[in-house]
């Protein structure tokens, strides 16, 4: 029974700052967007904070439980992946399409570094409370592990999406730096670009968070030496 109770709080500890993280990452494309002249996502309700705007019910809730469970478990190292419904871009409507595009890619990378921020400076700030406020501490741990949890799936997020292919925000903003030519060859990879990442997530050993992890580790480790209450979050997860 005490098992069953623990696992029924691991699910709003893990998916409220996963649903945060993608929620909020989306809602910033589409704010981005609307700002250099395209007002797409605006017109179709996807600029909000509203979670079931975004949601892919596998891509944002189903696949990330799952490969964050058995990196953790299987290798010791937490790893998250997944997606939400792309926010619409009308690459024609932008002032500066080359441009903007990066802009509007950059949003989503950008805000989920800014959460992670915030959920530090939430455990620093609730540390300054307890000495006055009497707060049961079953509910502090719960929001200890919220908030670390919420650090590392912001970081994730953001290093994920800053990986450079195509259709991921650091493929779109590598495409714009790219002289045209290169730019339209690299553009030829996008579909296959998800498959890549499976492959790259999987490979060499047959379970995540493999090559791609790898690759991804370096910088969600040197970015949370930024973060406050880093060391608690080394403490409970060995990046």
């Amino acid at each position: 029974m005490d098992n069953l109770f623990q696992t029924l709080l691991l699910i709003p500890v893990i998916a409220i700052p996963v649903l945060l993280a993608i929620t909020v990452h989306e809602a910033a494309h589409g704010w981005v967007a609307s700002q250099r002249g395209d007002p797409t996502a605006l017109n179709l309700g996807r600029v909000t904070f509203n979670p079931l705007k975004h949601i892919d019910p596998i891509g944002t809730l189903l696949v990330p439980l799952m490969i964050f469970t058995l990196s953790k478990y299987l290798v010791g190292v937490p790893f998250l992946f997944g997606w939400a419904k792309p926010v619409p871009v009308d690459w024609q409507q932008l002032r500066n399409p080359r441009w903007d595009m990066a802009l509007v890619a950059a949003a989503g990378p950008g805000v989920n570094l800014l959460m992670a921020l915030a959920w530090g400076l939430a455990i620093k700030i609730m540390a300054l409370i307890v000495p006055f406020v009497p707060i049961p501490a079953e509910l502090l741990y719960i929001f200890r592990d919220m908030c670390i949890i919420g650090i590392l799936i912001n970081l994730f997020l953001m290093a994920l999406n800053l990986f450079p292919l195509l259709p991921l925000d650091g493929g779109r903003i590598l495409s714009a730096l790219l002289p045209r030519r290169l730019a339209f060859r690299f553009a030829r990879l996008e579909p296959y670009g998800l498959f890549l990442l499976l492959l790259l997530l999987f490979l060499p050993h047959g379970h995540p968070p493999g090559l791609l992890g790898i690759a991804l580790r370096p910088v969600v480790s040197s970015t949370l030496n930024l973060m406050p209450a880093s060391a608690l979050v080394r403490d409970q997860f060995p990046i």
